[in-house]
């Protein structure tokens, strides 16, 4: 097998916008469980930056902007897809998104993988997926 060399190391961060940024906030720290890393007030641009991270590793970064557009349609629309979080057990996931009032899409299997996945929308309606391993 031929070994491909490349100067990337890993995914550093994704970046987010959102309309409404505690809202945001609450979503991904209380209802996904990310820490927060720093939480930065930018006032020239009037516009927040909120550093999360994972297990230890950074993996978000999420902006306020004041009256950002929508995004164009879910999900394919040109750009970024969705966003994808490795799960160990998707009943427990959709059991604590429910708790929160959050509604995941009826389980599907991946045909390749033959792995179980589901969907459900932040609160600007970007696709997050929970793929369990």
């Amino acid at each position: 097998m031929h070994q491909k060399t490349t100067m990337i190391n890993k995914v550093h961060h994704i970046a987010i916008i959102c309309s409404d940024y505690q809202k945001s906030k609450k979503f991904y720290t209380e209802v996904l469980g990310l820490d927060i890393i720093r939480e930065v007030y930018r006032e020239n641009r009037d516009s927040y930056k909120l550093d999360l991270e994972l297990n230890g590793t950074y993996v978000i970064e999420l902006f306020s902007f004041p009256d950002p557009p929508n995004r164009v349609s879910r999900p394919e629309a040109t750009g970024l897809r969705h966003l994808a979080f490795e799960v160990d057990d998707l009943e427990k996931v959709i059991a604590h998104l429910e708790k929160s009032k959050i509604e995941a899409e009826p389980i599907r299997i991946d045909e390749f993988t033959e792995k179980r996945f589901t969907f459900i929308a932040d609160p600007d309606n970007l696709p997050i997926e929970f793929y369990e391993k």
